[in-house]
């Protein structure tokens, strides 16, 4: 393994010496017993050099029982955050932000408030029981005439045709709407049609107060109410949107001599829309209120030595956070039980590697020209809220960060296969040269991806034009479950990516010059059914929720947006007279628009309203 070469010869010796004198530490095996309490996990002193027995003692830490899976807003979240900055306290380095943490709100559930409310003729409903509002509902009251419309379609492509609006004027009105599709097959041709927020999206669109979703028997034979939940994708949806009992549904239907049973199996047999005004008016209330906590980056900074650069920054990151104790919607792949994930490689062994690397940078801080800006992050599993808040509101200039190394799940190298994968080498020019250079004489598998974007918090300061690296061992059967634990991490191959990293960060810090960002892939999440047949080349702020809107985080060169005069910043809030509201709006808008149409894009710019002309 090579040190950094661009240290003076008589501090790798140093080093060699000191690192050798503890040699007989870094080969032990010593597997600590996950369930360990905090209290019993042996104190350590700040020593230079990366050593085994340092990472053990952080990801021993971080992944015990007793920080209950270090989810945002706990009091094992705090004692994580508290742990790390306290461990970089040791460094000598300059804490930044509120004594080293940024501070910043996360959305993590959604309860009922007291004033839910469903009545008509005399019935008055409970809720959990009868409704209930989904986690996206707006919340209102409103009373209105009630219309069934099928499966709430406004579908025409190719292979289908299917309106179950027409000739129906719906406005103000309350739709009742099937949950599901007549196939109920999800790789069907209605199934990209079936979504609850797009069939809401739909009513909305059509003028409807609000929307009262039904399970069929097909469907649904035992009826269950859905589970309200929030995730960090949820936004209003712009009118109220509930669940209702088959039972609740059939009295509204018993004037008509229809029931959801009859009405469900005509649809599935037929296959022809079945839509009628029921005569019949509901009020409702929906009250639903969001709980919030709050969570931290924590952040240091090691200010470089020479002043021509000591305001250009490496960011090295890992995210700190976990999932809890799991249970639905957690992301959790073991939803259906609860117990704590102690999130032992994802990502107690990232945030271990950056602490030792500060601590090794620290002792060698004469030979780093650059300045290196340490940041563990929170929320990474909400969704990037961490990194995405940084970059949203950084603590030094963006434009003065010259490469982000991300380690997120290092702990795990197979030791047969010896095998390290490293994103991002495309995002710097010459990046990926400098960087297999860098790597010539170490004796790993390393596997190169050029792209920039990936599903954790280096995608965070890619889109923001900021060249990337992230280092990850490969994932591995335990994770997201609570058997990624402590004991079963690589000790030995966490040091060695750790010592990989250290020279990366050395190198980089004393580079002559600065690796200029270049696009290398998406700025944005592939995958999924939607398959657009147009895009306006933006790239899109998925966690904007401070006005209804779009939000543009980019505008790629080329594109229908750039050519149209959309910048950086502007929010997005109509496609051709139809608003968008969030992210799912405008991806229902994008799936309707055809290549040569020109259609006008509304857009806040600074509070004042503007409309652009956009050819696609």
């Amino acid at each position: 393994m090579k040190i950094g070469k661009n240290v003076n010869s008589h501090m790798k010796n140093w080093k060699l010496k000191l690192i050798g004198s503890l040699f007989p530490l870094l080969f032990i095996c010593g597997c600590y017993n996950p369930k360990t309490n905090i209290d019993s996990v042996e104190k350590k002193e700040t020593s230079p050099g990366i050593t085994i027995h340092e990472l053990k003692q952080h990801v021993a830490f971080l992944a015990s029982d007793s920080l209950k899976g270090r989810k945002p807003g706990t009091k094992g979240g705090q004692q994580a955050a508290e742990y790390i900055k306290n461990e970089i306290s040791k460094l000598d380095l300059e804490l930044l932000g509120n004594n080293g943490f940024q501070f910043f709100d996360v959305v993590t559930s959604v309860i009922l408030g007291e004033n839910n409310k469903l009545s008509f003729s005399g019935f008055t409903g409970t809720v959990g029981e009868d409704f209930i509002p989904f986690g996206f509902s707006k919340n209102d009251s409103i009373t209105g005439e009630v219309v069934f419309s099928g499966y709430g379609f406004d579908v025409k492509t190719d292979s289908i045709s299917w309106n179950d609006y027409s000739g129906l004027d719906v406005t103000g009105k309350w739709v009742m709407v099937l949950r599901g599709d007549p196939e109920d097959n999800p790789h069907g041709e209605f199934a990209e049609h079936s979504s609850l927020r797009k069939k809401a999206m739909v009513a909305r669109d059509k003028g409807a107060a609000g929307i009262l979703f039904v399970s069929g028997v097909t469907f649904d034979e035992n009826d269950d109410l859905i589970e309200l939940y929030y995730d960090q994708s949820q936004t209003g949806s712009g009118i109220p949107v509930l669940h209702i009992k088959r039972s609740v549904a059939d009295v509204l239907l018993r004037k008509k001599n229809y029931t959801i049973k009859s009405l469900e199996s005509n649809l599935i047999q037929e296959r022809v829309s079945q839509s009628f005004v029921m005569n019949k008016i509901v009020t409702v209330v929906t009250d639903l209120i969001q709980k919030r906590v709050r969570t931290q980056n924590v952040l240091a900074m090691l200010p470089g030595t020479d002043p021509a650069l000591i305001e250009e920054f490496i960011v090295i990151g890992a995210h700190y956070d976990h999932l809890g104790f799991g249970g639905s919607h957690s992301g959790s792949l073991r939803p259906d039980s609860l117990a704590i994930h102690n999130g032992a490689d994802d990502n107690a062994s990232g945030v271990a590697a950056i602490i030792e690397i500060m601590e090794e940078l620290s002792f060698s801080r004469q030979y780093v020209k650059r300045s290196v800006l340490f940041i563990a992050f929170g929320a990474e599993e909400s969704g990037l809220l961490g990194s995405k808040y940084f970059t949203k509101n950084s603590l030094v200039d963006l434009n003065q960060i010259k490469l982000m190394i991300n380690l997120d799940m290092v702990g795990r190298m197979n030791p047969d296969t010896k095998s390290l994968i490293v994103g991002g080498t495309g995002t710097g020019a010459g990046l990926s040269d400098f960087l297999k250079t860098n790597l010539q004489n170490s004796d790993l598998d390393v596997s190169f991806s050029s792209e920039g974007y990936g599903p954790s918090d280096h995608s965070s300061f890619y889109v923001e034009d900021i060249p990337v690296l992230f280092f990850f061992s490969g994932s591995h059967q335990d994770y997201h479950t609570p058997e990624d634990d402590s004991y079963k991490i690589n000790y030995a191959g966490l040091k060695y990516i750790s010592e990989i990293v250290y020279d990366v960060v050395v190198d980089v810090a004393n580079h002559s010059d600065n690796f200029v960002f270049q696009e290398a892939g998406p700025k944005e999440q592939s995958g999924g059914r939607r398959r657009f047949k147009v895009t306006l080349g933006i790239l899109p702020d998925y966690t904007y929720h401070e006005s209804p809107g779009l939000r543009v985080d980019g505008v790629l060169d080329g594109r229908p947006a750039k050519k149209a005069g959309m910048t950086k910043g502007d929010i997005i809030t109509a496609i051709d007279g139809e608003m968008v509201g969030d992210i799912y709006d405008y991806m229902y808008r994008l799936e309707k628009l055809k290549a040569g149409q020109k259609i006008s894009v509304d857009v806040l710019r600074d509070g004042k309203k503007i409309v652009l002309s956009v050819d696609l």
